[in-house]
């Protein structure tokens, strides 16, 4: 009615200028079905705010079809973005599980390349760190981040670049048939103890060069060379790996095991323990959204999802830690570690870590 109205009113001999500019915006925003001032890029619809913000994000998701995350995390990889494609079954999420050094070689050669397939990430402060400094981050909004304290995020002129989504621990992991609890060790100092000889074995991925840093930080380098004549087993496969071989039996205890494995392990019947040896390894993991993220409307729904209530508690369903203020911590009366945020550049983290990475190749490998 109104648009046959505008027509016989704004006829070619009558019309003024005015009104007939109106009748052409009027017949482009209706065959178009797109409103004047929708997002269409990436940063637009990352910083979108508008009332219909979520119907927006939906209908170009569906569109989308599929999202990309990189993630260190086997939770987030398998059980988180099982949960949210259940939420969004129009979304497939295509998910790859790295460590933080192999997901931030991957992202900036794609990136010096032009090849962008990726996201969303989820990675370490260092890795994160790095991707903002390097302009790959995307700056985003969404109304979830309201639960998250200031200490936890990094803002920018109008969102966020990235913010903290979860928190796990890394400590000692035992098989409970073969070590009775009242037995396992309680300290540092209880890994010296000769009835472990030859019985640990520690993870030879980042989780264990991690876990050589902290000791060293903890105790000194003297504790490390005397555990070395422990005939200590690296395994050269993941924390979560090697909490599998806690599982079956294969190795009866490791100081190197994340706090959720054990969870779920635990769960599902197994005849596991986790124990804080102090201070405790805190796993601080971060997400952003890409700059060039090929579908942006899936990614912020993804974000939405991975910091609302709903999803922190899938992901706390795992033994994780939230940081989101509204949903209750798990209790964790331990003393923490927060090992990597200890560096400001990505340039002393490295050198760090390949000392440590060394001194478990000289000392616990190489000595063989």
């Amino acid at each position: 009615m109104i648009l046959s109205n505008l027509r016989r009113c704004c006829s070619y001999r009558t019309a003024t200028p005015c009104a007939f500019i109106m009748l052409v915006v009027l017949l482009v925003v209706m065959n178009t079905g797109r409103a004047i001032g929708q997002p269409k890029t990436v940063a637009e619809i990352a910083l979108y705010q508008g009332a219909d913000r979520e119907k927006i994000l939906i209908e170009g998701a569906k569109k989308e079809g599929q999202l990309t995350l990189y993630t260190m995390n086997t939770w987030t990889n398998d059980v988180v973005a099982k949960a949210f494609e259940k939420k969004y079954p129009f979304i497939k999420v295509s998910s790859w599980r790295s460590q933080s050094m192999e997901l931030l070689k991957r992202i900036t050669e794609e990136y010096t390349a032009g090849r962008f397939f990726l996201d969303v990430v989820e990675t370490t402060p260092p890795t994160i760190q790095v991707l903002h400094k390097e302009g790959i981050l995307q700056e985003y909004r969404s109304q979830e981040l309201a639960y998250y304290g200031d200490d936890v995020k990094e803002k920018g002129k109008n969102g966020v670049y990235y913010c903290a989504n979860r928190e796990i621990y890394i400590s000692l992991g035992f098989n409970t048939k073969l070590i009775p609890p009242a037995e396992a060790p309680k300290s540092y100092k209880d890994l010296l103890d000769s009835r472990w000889k030859g019985k640990m074995s520690i993870a030879g991925s980042s989780t264990g060069v991690w876990w050589i840093g902290n000791a060293i930080e903890v105790m000194g380098r003297d504790f490390i060379e005397k555990l070395s004549y422990q005939d200590v087993k690296v395994q050269n496969i993941s924390g979560a790996a090697l909490a599998g071989l806690i599982v079956s039996g294969e190795v009866p205890l490791s100081p190197t095991i994340f706090d959720s494995n054990i969870f779920t392990a635990k769960q599902k019947g197994a005849p596991v323990e986790w124990r804080p040896i102090e201070p405790v390894i805190a796993n601080v993991a971060y997400s952003g959204v890409m700059t060039k993220a090929p579908h942006p409307n899936a990614a912020l729904l993804f974000i939405d999802y991975f910091y609302s209530k709903e999803g922190q508690k899938v992901m706390m369903q795992g033994g994780l830690s939230s940081p989101r203020e509204d949903i209750g911590l798990l209790e964790q009366k331990f003393k923490k570690s927060y090992l990597e945020s200890r560096f400001q550049t990505l340039d002393e983290y490295e050198k760090k870590y390949e000392e440590w990475q060394n001194l478990l190749m000289q000392l616990f490998i190489k000595k063989r």
